[in-house]
């Protein structure tokens, strides 16, 4: 029996690296300004060994890294690296998706842009600047990214 082989994929990619729950809940917190370790528990419940594990792949990954602030005994703040600052809007995105459609979702945080308007994500046409709506998307490849994938054709 041939075993069936995942499509390799950017997104597939990206969810190695930040995919897990608490490595966006660690993402999350440093986003909004949360950057010690001990801050970063108490807002995320992670269990020490594992946000102690995500810390450092994150870190790893160039999608975080440590600043030291204490030499004795050495402590360290986590930042966002450029990499890092990529994924906010993403981050920005999750919480829109999750106060739209979670039942009774948690209060949150507004973020505001410097103009004091609501900040929120939207995909648009690099030419055009269109946003993408509902079936404004064809998917294809010049050869050199690999397979087409096949756009919203309603099949599994």
């Amino acid at each position: 029996m041939t075993e069936v082989q995942p499509r390799a994929c950017p997104i597939a990619g990206t969810l190695d690296l930040v995919g897990e729950r608490w490595s966006l809940l660690v993402l999350r917190e440093v986003f909004m300004g949360v950057r010690r370790y001990a801050g970063i528990h108490a807002n995320t419940g992670a269990p020490r060994d594992v946000l102690t594990k995500r810390l450092r792949s994150l870190e790893a990954a160039g999608i975080l890294e440590r600043r030291r602030y204490q030499d004795r005994p050495p402590r360290f703040e986590y930042h966002m690296t450029p990499a890092g600052q990529d994924l906010e809007p993403v981050l920005i995105g999750l919480r829109g998706w999750g106060l739209r459609h979670l039942e009774n979702p948690p209060p949150a945080p507004r973020f505001l842009h410097t103009c004091g308007a609501d900040v929120e994500t939207r995909v648009v046409c690099a030419g055009c600047g269109d946003p993408l709506e509902g079936g404004g998307l064809v998917t294809v490849t010049d050869g050199t990214e690999g397979p087409a994938m096949p756009a919203r054709s309603g099949q599994p």
